[in-house]
């Protein structure tokens, strides 16, 4: 017998993966916060920290070559341009030694952020759901599995906005690299597969208005591309 449900099932979001074929379901969203030292710097921090972590939806990814619209509640919606990992297996404790294991894949995203009401919250000691995790704040490329890729440890990451650049590093400069990332983030959750890591942006971060093209990539990963429309 069909299960039935009280409201509509909403169907699970899913994401392209490079090539074609079976597309990837996307469980959640795990982001790591100020993972590149330099941008650590620029929002004032100093000291290689543990990393720390917040969430977005599952539905908050949107395709590559979208228009996100503006979000409301905001005048300052930021671009920071990130790695991503694509889960395949999940765990519990993963030693850093096997957390590479647990991918299937990576790509390119960009963890919209509303800096107002961040700097807000922070200021009045509450959390940042509503600056990280609102409609349409994860713009993603399709996902490249791993044996297509391998495992990028090094390699440009960037961000241009209207042709103009804004952002610019290299994942060897990850404070946390990805193998330890999984792994610490597997000691508070335990991981699925179908979870998705955006794992952290490097310097450069800055506002976006209406009728801005972003464009911005990982080497050997993949190239992002959306706009950003009137709310």
């Amino acid at each position: 017998m069909q299960e039935q449900y009280a409201v509509p099932a909403v169907p699970r979001p899913t994401v392209a993966v490079d090539g074609g074929g079976p597309r990837f379901p996307v469980r959640r969203i795990f982001c790591v916060g100020r993972n590149y030292p330099e941008h650590a710097r620029e929002m004032g921090f100093t000291d290689r920290a543990p990393p720390f972590f917040f969430m977005k939806p599952a539905d908050a990814v949107l395709p590559n070559g979208s228009a996100v619209p503006y979000p409301s509640r905001t005048l300052n919606l930021h671009h920071e341009i990130e790695l991503v990992v694509a889960l395949g297996k999940g765990g519990r404790e993963v030693l850093a030694g096997d957390a590479l294991e647990l991918v299937f894949g990576y790509a390119v995203g960009n963890d919209l952020t509303r800096r107002d009401v961040q700097a807000a919250a922070k200021d009045a000691g509450r959390p940042w759901d509503t600056a990280k995790g609102f409609d349409h704040a994860a713009p993603l490329s399709p996902i490249v599995p791993a044996m297509s890729c391998g495992h990028p440890d090094s390699g440009r990451i960037w961000l241009e906005v209207n042709g103009e650049l804004r952002q610019q590093g290299d994942l060897a400069d990850m404070i946390w690299s990805v193998p330890e990332v999984i792994a610490e983030l597997s000691t508070w959750f335990e991981l699925a597969p179908g979870d998705l890591v955006f794992t952290g942006t490097p310097a450069g971060v800055g506002p976006l208005v209406a009728g801005d093209r972003v464009q911005g990539g990982v080497d050997g990963v993949g190239l992002l591309e959306h706009t950003v429309a009137a709310r």
